[in-house]
Protein backbone atom coordinates (compact mmCIF):
# COMPACT_ATOMS: atom_id res chain seq x y z
CA UNK A 1 0.00 0.00 0.00
CA UNK A 2 2.00 2.61 1.15
CA UNK A 3 5.98 2.80 0.87
CA UNK A 4 7.24 3.88 4.70
CA UNK A 5 9.41 2.57 7.12
CA UNK A 6 8.49 -1.30 7.81
CA UNK A 7 8.11 -1.74 11.32
CA UNK A 8 7.26 -5.50 12.57
CA UNK A 9 5.10 -5.57 15.74
CA UNK A 10 5.06 -9.28 16.61
CA UNK A 11 5.87 -12.83 14.90
CA UNK A 12 3.41 -16.09 15.36
CA UNK A 13 4.72 -18.85 15.41
CA UNK A 14 3.55 -21.63 13.54
CA UNK A 15 -0.41 -22.28 14.21
CA UNK A 16 -1.17 -24.58 11.67
CA UNK A 17 -0.27 -27.83 10.11
CA UNK A 18 -2.30 -29.84 6.94
CA UNK A 19 -3.89 -32.60 7.86
CA UNK A 20 -2.30 -35.84 5.87
CA UNK A 21 0.59 -33.73 5.05
CA UNK A 22 4.04 -35.90 5.34
CA UNK A 23 5.92 -32.53 4.70
CA UNK A 24 4.10 -29.69 4.68
CA UNK A 25 5.06 -26.16 2.80
CA UNK A 26 6.03 -23.44 4.46
CA UNK A 27 4.30 -20.30 4.09
CA UNK A 28 4.53 -16.35 5.90
CA UNK A 29 1.50 -14.67 6.01
CA UNK A 30 1.59 -10.62 6.90
CA UNK A 31 -1.43 -9.08 8.68
CA UNK A 32 -1.88 -6.26 10.70
CA UNK A 33 -3.31 -8.46 14.21
CA UNK A 34 -4.83 -5.52 15.21
CA UNK A 35 -7.22 -4.75 12.75
CA UNK A 36 -10.49 -6.93 14.42
CA UNK A 37 -13.02 -8.58 13.18
CA UNK A 38 -10.65 -9.30 10.62
CA UNK A 39 -7.61 -9.60 12.10
CA UNK A 40 -6.51 -9.08 15.65
CA UNK A 41 -5.13 -10.91 18.96
CA UNK A 42 -7.73 -11.90 21.65
CA UNK A 43 -7.29 -11.46 25.47
CA UNK A 44 -5.38 -14.78 25.00
CA UNK A 45 -2.86 -13.20 22.66
CA UNK A 46 -4.63 -16.01 20.31
CA UNK A 47 -4.82 -14.34 16.73
CA UNK A 48 -8.26 -14.63 15.44
CA UNK A 49 -10.76 -13.14 13.31
CA UNK A 50 -12.21 -13.45 9.59
CA UNK A 51 -9.01 -13.11 8.02
CA UNK A 52 -7.27 -15.75 10.04
CA UNK A 53 -9.79 -18.56 9.53
CA UNK A 54 -9.23 -17.54 5.58
CA UNK A 55 -5.73 -18.44 6.40
CA UNK A 56 -6.05 -21.44 7.89
CA UNK A 57 -8.63 -22.73 5.62
CA UNK A 58 -6.53 -22.29 2.54
CA UNK A 59 -3.46 -23.59 4.21
CA UNK A 60 -5.47 -26.68 5.07
CA UNK A 61 -6.58 -27.16 1.28
CA UNK A 62 -3.17 -26.43 -0.06
CA UNK A 63 -1.60 -28.58 2.32
CA UNK A 64 0.94 -25.82 4.15
CA UNK A 65 2.34 -25.04 7.52
CA UNK A 66 1.58 -21.29 8.31
CA UNK A 67 3.59 -18.71 10.20
CA UNK A 68 1.52 -15.18 10.93
CA UNK A 69 3.71 -12.26 10.87
CA UNK A 70 2.35 -8.99 12.02
CA UNK A 71 2.92 -6.26 10.41
CA UNK A 72 2.19 -2.22 10.64
CA UNK A 73 -0.50 -1.48 7.61
CA UNK A 74 1.36 0.83 5.53
CA UNK A 75 4.80 -1.25 5.32
CA UNK A 76 2.73 -4.48 4.45
CA UNK A 77 3.78 -4.43 0.29
CA UNK A 78 7.12 -3.24 0.71
CA UNK A 79 7.68 -5.98 3.37
CA UNK A 80 6.18 -8.47 1.22
CA UNK A 81 8.48 -7.60 -1.34
CA UNK A 82 11.07 -8.04 0.71
CA UNK A 83 10.50 -11.16 1.36
CA UNK A 84 9.42 -10.45 4.91
CA UNK A 85 6.84 -13.18 4.36
CA UNK A 86 4.97 -14.77 1.28
CA UNK A 87 1.47 -13.76 1.35
CA UNK A 88 -0.47 -10.85 2.39
CA UNK A 89 -3.94 -11.76 4.04
CA UNK A 90 -5.19 -8.82 5.62
CA UNK A 91 -7.98 -7.68 4.03
CA UNK A 92 -6.47 -5.90 1.25
CA UNK A 93 -8.46 -4.57 -1.50
CA UNK A 94 -7.71 -5.40 -4.72
CA UNK A 95 -6.66 -2.49 -7.03
CA UNK A 96 -4.75 -1.44 -10.48
CA UNK A 97 -2.46 0.47 -8.01
CA UNK A 98 -1.37 -2.56 -5.74
CA UNK A 99 -1.44 -4.45 -9.35
CA UNK A 100 2.10 -2.60 -10.66
CA UNK A 101 3.69 -3.94 -7.67
CA UNK A 102 2.07 -7.29 -6.27
CA UNK A 103 -0.04 -9.96 -7.43
CA UNK A 104 -3.31 -11.18 -5.85
CA UNK A 105 -5.22 -14.25 -5.40
CA UNK A 106 -8.91 -13.92 -6.65
CA UNK A 107 -11.18 -12.23 -3.83
CA UNK A 108 -12.30 -13.83 -0.89
CA UNK A 109 -14.61 -10.79 0.73
CA UNK A 110 -16.46 -7.60 -0.26
CA UNK A 111 -14.71 -4.50 -0.47
CA UNK A 112 -16.63 -1.22 0.54
CA UNK A 113 -16.07 2.13 2.44
CA UNK A 114 -18.66 4.33 4.35
CA UNK A 115 -18.24 7.67 6.32
CA UNK A 116 -19.65 8.09 9.74
CA UNK A 117 -19.84 11.04 11.62
CA UNK A 118 -22.42 13.09 14.72
CA UNK A 119 -25.43 11.76 14.10
CA UNK A 120 -27.34 15.01 14.51
CA UNK A 121 -24.76 16.59 11.98
CA UNK A 122 -26.50 18.17 9.35
CA UNK A 123 -23.73 17.46 6.54
CA UNK A 124 -26.00 17.21 3.17
CA UNK A 125 -22.79 15.30 2.21
CA UNK A 126 -24.29 13.34 -0.78
CA UNK A 127 -27.29 14.07 -3.30
CA UNK A 128 -30.24 11.78 -4.26
CA UNK A 129 -28.01 9.49 -6.58
CA UNK A 130 -25.56 8.76 -4.07
CA UNK A 131 -22.65 11.32 -5.45
CA UNK A 132 -20.84 13.87 -3.24
CA UNK A 133 -21.04 16.87 -2.78
CA UNK A 134 -17.95 18.04 -2.97
CA UNK A 135 -18.54 21.98 -2.25
CA UNK A 136 -19.81 20.54 1.36
CA UNK A 137 -16.51 18.51 1.91
CA UNK A 138 -14.79 21.64 1.87
CA UNK A 139 -12.49 22.62 4.99
CA UNK A 140 -14.28 19.10 7.16
CA UNK A 141 -11.67 17.16 8.97
CA UNK A 142 -11.45 13.73 7.80
CA UNK A 143 -9.87 10.87 9.19
CA UNK A 144 -8.47 7.91 7.31
CA UNK A 145 -5.93 5.48 7.68
CA UNK A 146 -2.63 6.56 6.46
CA UNK A 147 -1.82 4.81 2.39
CA UNK A 148 -5.59 3.00 2.55
CA UNK A 149 -8.34 2.85 -0.43
CA UNK A 150 -10.18 5.50 1.41
CA UNK A 151 -7.05 8.09 1.22
CA UNK A 152 -6.49 7.21 -2.50
CA UNK A 153 -10.77 8.31 -3.09
CA UNK A 154 -10.78 11.11 -1.35
CA UNK A 155 -7.68 12.52 -2.86
CA UNK A 156 -9.01 11.98 -6.02
CA UNK A 157 -12.37 12.86 -5.59
CA UNK A 158 -13.03 15.17 -2.57
CA UNK A 159 -9.56 16.90 -2.46
CA UNK A 160 -10.65 19.71 -0.70
CA UNK A 161 -11.62 18.06 2.46
CA UNK A 162 -9.18 18.58 5.41
CA UNK A 163 -7.61 14.95 5.39
CA UNK A 164 -6.11 13.70 9.14
CA UNK A 165 -3.98 10.61 8.68
CA UNK A 166 -3.73 7.68 11.05
CA UNK A 167 -1.66 4.69 11.30
CA UNK A 168 -4.05 1.77 12.33
CA UNK A 169 -7.98 2.15 12.94
CA UNK A 170 -8.43 2.27 16.25
CA UNK A 171 -7.13 6.14 16.67
CA UNK A 172 -9.92 7.12 13.96
CA UNK A 173 -12.47 6.39 16.82
CA UNK A 174 -10.93 8.03 19.60
CA UNK A 175 -10.41 11.25 18.03
CA UNK A 176 -13.99 11.19 16.29
CA UNK A 177 -15.26 10.97 19.86
CA UNK A 178 -13.24 13.72 21.13
CA UNK A 179 -13.63 16.40 18.09
CA UNK A 180 -10.47 16.15 16.29
CA UNK A 181 -12.45 15.38 13.12
CA UNK A 182 -15.75 15.43 11.84
CA UNK A 183 -15.97 12.23 10.50
CA UNK A 184 -13.62 9.04 9.44
CA UNK A 185 -13.89 6.60 6.29
CA UNK A 186 -13.56 3.05 7.22
CA UNK A 187 -14.63 -0.58 6.54
CA UNK A 188 -18.59 -0.48 7.68
CA UNK A 189 -18.84 -4.18 9.00
CA UNK A 190 -15.96 -3.27 11.30
CA UNK A 191 -17.44 0.25 12.58
CA UNK A 192 -20.61 -1.79 13.06
CA UNK A 193 -19.30 -3.99 15.05
CA UNK A 194 -16.19 -2.06 16.58
CA UNK A 195 -17.69 1.31 17.64
CA UNK A 196 -21.39 1.54 16.50
CA UNK A 197 -22.77 -0.79 18.49
CA UNK A 198 -21.33 0.02 21.61
CA UNK A 199 -21.82 3.00 23.91
CA UNK A 200 -19.25 4.83 22.74
CA UNK A 201 -20.48 5.10 18.87
CA UNK A 202 -23.94 6.05 20.37
CA UNK A 203 -24.13 9.56 19.56
CA UNK A 204 -22.29 8.17 15.90
CA UNK A 205 -23.53 6.62 12.70
CA UNK A 206 -23.22 6.40 8.92
CA UNK A 207 -23.49 9.86 7.09
CA UNK A 208 -22.32 8.27 3.60
CA UNK A 209 -23.93 5.08 1.35
CA UNK A 210 -21.76 2.32 0.79
CA UNK A 211 -19.37 3.64 -1.68
CA UNK A 212 -17.57 0.74 -3.48
CA UNK A 213 -15.91 2.63 -6.49
CA UNK A 214 -14.25 -0.24 -8.32
CA UNK A 215 -11.34 2.27 -9.40
CA UNK A 216 -10.44 3.33 -5.96
CA UNK A 217 -12.13 -0.11 -4.02
CA UNK A 218 -10.86 -2.93 -6.05
CA UNK A 219 -13.34 -5.85 -6.89
CA UNK A 220 -13.12 -7.06 -3.61
CA UNK A 221 -10.28 -8.27 -0.97
CA UNK A 222 -7.68 -10.84 -2.26
CA UNK A 223 -4.81 -12.45 -1.04
CA UNK A 224 -1.69 -10.42 -2.09
CA UNK A 225 1.29 -12.34 -3.18
CA UNK A 226 4.61 -11.64 -5.02
CA UNK A 227 4.11 -11.55 -9.36
CA UNK A 228 5.67 -14.25 -11.49
CA UNK A 229 4.25 -16.75 -8.55
CA UNK A 230 1.45 -18.23 -10.84
CA UNK A 231 1.50 -21.67 -9.80
CA UNK A 232 0.67 -20.25 -6.40
CA UNK A 233 -1.89 -18.12 -7.21
CA UNK A 234 -3.18 -21.18 -9.11
CA UNK A 235 -3.49 -22.65 -5.91
CA UNK A 236 -4.78 -20.06 -4.04
CA UNK A 237 -7.25 -19.04 -5.86
CA UNK A 238 -8.74 -22.79 -6.28
CA UNK A 239 -8.97 -22.84 -2.72
CA UNK A 240 -10.41 -19.59 -2.33
CA UNK A 241 -13.43 -21.46 -4.40
CA UNK A 242 -13.31 -24.85 -2.62
CA UNK A 243 -14.02 -22.40 0.44
CA UNK A 244 -16.49 -20.63 -0.98
CA UNK A 245 -18.42 -23.64 -2.53
CA UNK A 246 -18.56 -25.69 0.36
CA UNK A 247 -19.66 -23.17 2.29
CA UNK A 248 -16.69 -22.15 4.58
CA UNK A 249 -16.34 -18.47 3.96
CA UNK A 250 -20.13 -18.07 4.79
CA UNK A 251 -19.31 -20.08 8.33
CA UNK A 252 -16.57 -17.74 8.50
CA UNK A 253 -18.16 -14.61 8.18
CA UNK A 254 -21.35 -15.73 10.46
CA UNK A 255 -19.22 -16.18 13.45
CA UNK A 256 -18.78 -11.80 12.82
CA UNK A 257 -21.89 -10.59 11.26
CA UNK A 258 -25.35 -11.55 10.67
CA UNK A 259 -24.63 -12.28 6.57
CA UNK A 260 -21.54 -13.53 4.21
CA UNK A 261 -19.51 -10.97 3.06
CA UNK A 262 -18.89 -12.59 -0.37
CA UNK A 263 -20.07 -12.96 -3.46
CA UNK A 264 -21.25 -16.08 -4.42
CA UNK A 265 -20.73 -16.12 -7.81
CA UNK A 266 -16.69 -16.29 -7.35
CA UNK A 267 -16.84 -19.31 -6.81
CA UNK A 268 -17.88 -20.05 -10.42
CA UNK A 269 -15.64 -17.63 -11.87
Amino acid sequence: MKLSTLKFLATASVVLFASGSVSAEPLRVGMECTYAPFNYRTADGELAGYDVDVAKGVAEIIGAELEFVCQQWDGMIPALLANKFDLIIASMSITDTRLEKIDFSGPYRDSVGRLIGRSDADLNLFDDSGEPIAANFAGLRVGLERASTYENWFNAVLPDAEIVLYDGSEPLYLDLQNGRVDMIMTNPMKAQLRFLSEEAGGEFGFVSPAISEVEYFGIGVGIGLRQGQDELKERLNGAIKELINNGSLTEYALKIFPFPIHNPAWGDS
